[in-house]
């Protein structure tokens, strides 16, 4: 019996359309990248986006769920195995979101998605859960792990996730606002490695 591919073709497509639309959106904004524009670098008919987004929103909210998802997309097991080591739990977490920091297409579009956040109410319930809620999450349960093996000082885990990304967040809004003045961020690409050494020294036991 002939196997039914149609499933694995729109997901390829699907998958398509979005790295083509994170393109588009990063070079040319919200309202540049039309639907058209999307469609045509894809390959498709414009009609055919309609198969997999209702319209340009939803492409661009599930374009911005990957933007701010957590790096840090670990299971539970290896947060903990990470976790009771302690200071390189941070430091992973760290890198990763300096990663995302220096990447062209990443930087280009948090950019935009700074903007839209104070017009778009959906895409602010997003950058909640998908940015804040998730990344927090993480932290707390790392840090909740540090502190049953004495690693660090007991307290709140969820406040001290709080200090350790609010810290992350300033630098990487910092230096994507300085590349937007096209100014040198040389002094400031070892700052997430500084966070973190400073950040452990003040909660180590």
């Amino acid at each position: 019996m002939p196997t039914d591919t149609t499933p694995t073709k729109r997901s390829g497509t699907k998958e398509k359309i979005l790295k083509v639309s994170t393109t588009l959106f990063s070079q040319l904004g919200y309202k540049g990248a039309s639907v058209r524009k999307i469609a045509s670098e894809v390959g498709i008919r414009e009609s055919a986006i309609y198969n997999h987004y209702k319209n340009k929103e939803e492409i661009f909210l599930e374009v911005a769920k990957g933007i701010f998802s957590s790096p840090f997309s670990l299971s539970s097991e290896e947060i903990k195995e990470l976790a009771t080591r302690g200071k390189p739990f941070l430091q992973k977490f760290a890198l990763q979101q300096k990663m995302l920091t220096f990447d062209k297409t990443n930087e280009n579009m948090f950019r935009l998605l700074m903007i839209e956040l104070m017009q778009n109410k959906e895409l602010r319930a997003q950058f909640q859960v998908e940015f804040h809620e998730k990344n927090i999450k993480v932290l707390s349960e790392g840090l909740f792990i540090m502190m049953q093996n004495l690693l660090i000082r007991s307290g709140d885990p969820m406040m001290v996730s709080y200090e350790f990304l609010s810290t992350l967040f300033y630098i990487r809004l910092q230096i994507t606002l300085m590349h937007f003045d096209n100014l040198s961020t040389n002094a400031l690409s070892t700052h997430f490695e500084k966070h973190v050494d400073f950040f452990w020294e003040s909660i180590k036991i």
